[in-house]
């Protein structure tokens, strides 16, 4: 042993044995309760309850919900605030669509989104309600001038209150919901949702307000001030709200990408992303005051542009996630645990379909008793051996009955066939995506844990969604078969018995799915 590790050996501090004789002494020495440094936490068991958590969050997101809806109806009236809340409802399945179809590569779970969703509904409205009505009586009382207060509020004040309280849903999901939360593209879509609820319920006001207008003016159709308010903000800006807040969830996807040791670029990123929303927020309500033509020109000039660079940045973003699919899914197909047509058919979306599709017939059809075969993408045959007795009609009774319960259970094997190869291809990517996380060291020190849990879901469900992402890969022409057709399934069950997973040591009687050995021979 060298002189250096025996002298920092003799350096370290001696641990108290514990001797019985001892005891007394030791604890003598602890000084009294009034002078400890070290307190025991006093936090309750329930404190630590799931279930607590989520009722509280529940419970929180409930009454804030009443008291802004409360709010909203106060200022519009009962009839305004229906009819708002009709028209305000129009354009939120398009925008959860668009987003959802972004984030179709890795899909965040929809508890996520709708917390967001009901975040930006619920919470941020009524925050930026009450701060925004403040900070305009403030300074309507300070200038004396109420006009100029109003521009100055909305010019100034509500970017700044608005943009924090719907960026505080993306930093809860950024925070307490870190292996859910990636990169870029769970950046636009959870900010995506906060907005769009948002955006609902300040509709839900602006609509309504603008319907009393029009019941005491009597104007309606065309002219009718409703119609204007919903052409412009539900037709020609749905996105205005979205594509504010989403610059404040590019930020923190950057910043879920970065390494931890990054601590400044985690921290400046986000921060950055919130100054830019704020900023846009501000030009957008503030271009009304700049002219009579402002709005369009910012509009034309400005907002269009964005948006379409943000719309670019999130279809690039996602294709990056497919190549990242093809790029680290190789390394587990060379070790066994996937077959090799899988990473190419993953990392197409059109060949992730094929297969559900593919394995919710071809399962289906096996269930019916149906003749098993190559994959096949035609119609199921109504009929077919073991699936119902041969005088079997629909115009008999018990026959009728028969052939309606095996249909009905048919297609419940189809549809679960499906869901487990959708499983699958989400497991996947967890995967690819948690293998690039250890490559760039972001993954965490319980980056082996994670991985071992992921490559057994997927063991769970190889039988089922190997063979369907063989085909699609060979169908889709990203994989040429060597020799006529994809093979059939090995099993005539839909679903065949899994082989027991025991982690990296026990792997059943198939010596190939150990990655320590090379692939079995094509």
């Amino acid at each position: 042993m060298s002189d250096g590790s025996l002298q920092q050996r003799q350096s370290q501090p001696v641990v108290p044995l514990l001797d019985e004789q001892r005891v007394g002494e030791i604890l003598a020495a602890v000084p009294e309760r009034r002078l400890w440094r070290y307190r025991p936490r006093r936090v309750g068991m329930v404190w630590r309850s799931k279930a607590f958590r989520i009722s509280a969050v529940c419970t929180v997101l409930a009454l804030c919900a009443l008291a802004i809806l409360a709010l909203v109806r106060d200022q519009t009236g009962t009839e305004g605030f229906l009819v708002g809340l009709g028209l305000a409802v129009l354009p939120v399945p398009l925008l959860m669509a668009a987003f959802r179809w972004l984030d179709r590569v890795e899909p965040a779970p929809w508890r996520n989104l709708l917390f967001s969703f009901a975040w930006g509904a619920f919470a941020a409205a009524l925050v930026a309600i009450i701060a925004n009505s403040f900070a305009t009586h403030w300074i309507a009382t300070a200038t004396a001038d109420p006009a100029d207060a109003d521009t100055l509020g909305a010019t100034l004040i509500a970017p700044v209150v608005e943009e924090s309280a719907k960026a505080a849903a993306v930093l809860l999901i950024f925070l307490f919901r870190k292996r859910e939360f990636h990169g870029i593209v769970d950046g636009i879509v959870v900010a995506g949702f906060a907005a769009s609820g948002f955006a609902f319920t300040e509709n839900i006001l602006y609509l309504g307000s603008a319907f009393g207008e029009d019941q005491r003016t009597g104007l309606s159709g065309a002219v009718a001030v409703t119609a204007a308010t919903f052409f412009v903000r539900a037709v020609m800006s749905p996105f205005a709200h979205p594509l504010f807040t989403v610059l404040t969830g590019i930020g923190f996807g950057l910043a879920a990408a970065s390494a931890r040791r990054h601590r400044i670029r985690r921290i400046a990123l986000p921060l950055l992303g919130l100054v830019l929303a704020m900023g846009m927020h501000s030009l957008w309500n503030g271009s009304a005051a700049f002219g009579p033509y402002s709005f369009y020109a910012v509009y034309g000039l400005f907002m269009v542009p964005v948006f379409s660079l943000v719309t670019w940045l999130a279809i690039w973003s996602r294709r990056r996630e497919l190549r990242t699919l093809a790029a680290e899914l190789p390394a587990y197909a060379a070790a066994g645990w996937l077959a090799p047509a899988e990473p190419l058919a993953l990392s197409s979306m059109r060949a992730r379909g094929m297969a559900r599709e593919a394995a919710r017939r071809r399962h289906a059809l096996a269930a019916r008793g149906g003749w098993v075969g190559p994959y096949a993408t035609g119609p199921v045959p109504a009929y077919g051996p073991g699936y119902a007795p041969a005088y079997a009609s629909p115009r008999r009774g018990p026959a009728a009955q028969v052939a309606a319960h095996a249909k009905a259970q048919a297609e419940a094997h189809g549809r679960a066939a499906a869901r487990a190869v959708a499983e699958y291809e989400s497991f996947a990517t967890s995967l690819a995506s948690l293998r690039r996380q250890a490559r760039l060291g972001t993954a965490g020190p319980d980056f082996a844990e994670r991985e071992l849990e992921l490559l057994h879901h997927l063991w769970q469900r190889r039988d089922v969604a190997s063979p369907a992402l063989t085909y699609a890969a060979q169908a889709t022409g990203l994989l040429r078969p060597p020799h006529g057709p994809a093979a059939p399934y090995a099993s005539p069950h839909p679903f065949p018995q899994h082989t027991p997973y025991g982690g990296y040591g026990g792997y059943g009687h198939n010596p190939y799915l150990d990655p320590r050995r090379p692939p079995p021979p094509q």
